[in-house]
């Protein structure tokens, strides 16, 4: 029992290092984002129901670092401000399936060519979902009630004007933006994302402690089944894209293929109870029903598509992924996720509001 969990706590804190560095940077290039990027722009781009507005809500919702709890107030702000349906939509499925602190740890833990799928994968379902739910319209029915979910979601600054920054002088006011984005990043999406990526962390080493090497190959398969099984796992989970990460990792080494961790990255994310809750309330039955039916199919197709291409390609993602250790110099991971915990650490002594899942 002792070595279990010595090499449970081994496999997560080698977890934990490999990603820190690459997480660690996510956030900073989320908070320029946060910090630079007005929310109204968002909200002025997504009004018509088009298949542009659709796109843009696409394009917009891939590098915000918001987990599927975050999105919600977000997305129901954009409907409140006037966006489409279908761009709602899109934004709502695009945006928890990756982002950049997401796409900086695929590339630690998987490889680039993952790095490059998963954003287009997450596009290309959100385009889809769009434009079905602007296709099949049904009876309009007003969005609820906000209240302060909103400017929660878009970091509360004490202040009405955009990012927390008052001041008019130029210089000022861009250190001020600046380290309102920091605080935001480092701040509030590290008491909502971190821990939940240390519980993918720990995940990640109780799979590689407990599941044989291939067994994955030996039970479940490969192809559509394996498809199969990861979408009944990942769509009732609550996992946020950061977290999903190491997981889909350690399955991927475990006999995994590239398109059935595909799946879970996917579905994972953008699907949960109080996603779905939401979309019913505000959206109506069929636009719910026509999110859930597009995760699903462009899940499998988009599988089967990175399947595909991997083998075309001649690679063996496993061996990848056993070998992304030898990208940066040990110290800088080490570094980098002792930064971590204590920042996660940090974020349990702090006041926070509560979110809709953990």
């Amino acid at each position: 029992m002792i070595d279990i969990v010595t090499r449970l706590m081994t496999e997560s804190w080698y977890v934990l290092v490999e990603a820190a560095p690459y997480v660690l940077f996510g956030f900073f290039v989320a908070g320029l984002l946060k910090a630079f990027v007005p929310d109204s722009f968002m909200a002025r781009h997504l009004g018509k129901k088009s298949v542009g507005s659709v796109l843009k809500a696409a394009v917009i919702g891939v590098p915000l670092p918001l987990c599927s709890c975050g999105v919600l107030p977000a997305a129901l702000g954009l409907r409140r401000q006037g966006a489409s349906k279908g761009a709602t939509t899109a934004f709502m499925i695009s945006t928890p399936e990756t982002g950049v602190d997401s796409m900086a740890v695929t590339y630690a833990l998987i490889d680039p060519i993952m790095t490059v799928i998963r954003p287009v994968a997450a596009s290309i379902t959100a385009i889809f979902a769009g434009v079905l739910v602007n296709a099949f319209p049904e009876k309009e029915r007003e969005p609820l009630p906000m209240s302060g979910v909103v400017a929660h979601a878009h970091g509360s600054s004490g202040c009405g004007c955009d990012h927390g920054s008052c001041s008019t002088n130029g210089r000022s006011s861009l250190f001020s933006k600046f380290r309102f984005g920091m605080s935001y990043a480092f701040g509030e999406m590290i008491s909502d994302i971190g821990r939940w990526l240390l519980v993918g962390v720990v995940l990640a080493g109780v799979i590689s402690t407990i599941i044989p090497d291939n067994a994955l190959d030996q039970y479940v398969g490969t192809g559509f089944l394996s498809y199969l099984v990861m979408l009944v796992v990942a769509l009732p989970l609550y996992v946020c894209a950061t977290a999903s990460t190491p997981i889909a990792a350690s399955l991927l080494l475990k006999g995994l293929s590239p398109g059935a961790a595909l799946v879970f990255l996917l579905a994972g994310p953008a699907t949960n109870g109080a996603t779905i809750t939401v979309m019913l309330k505000t959206m109506g039955k069929r636009a719910a029903g026509l999110y859930v039916f597009s995760i699903m199919i462009c899940s499998l197709v988009l599988a089967w598509a990175t399947d595909s291409l991997y083998i075309a390609l001649g690679l063996d993602i496993r061996a990848v992924v056993s070998e992304v250790g030898e990208t940066l110099p040990e110290w800088v991971g080490v570094a980098s996720a002792l930064i971590i915990l204590f920042l996660v650490g940090r974020s349990f002594l702090r006041p926070r509001e509560v979110c809709c899942q953990g």
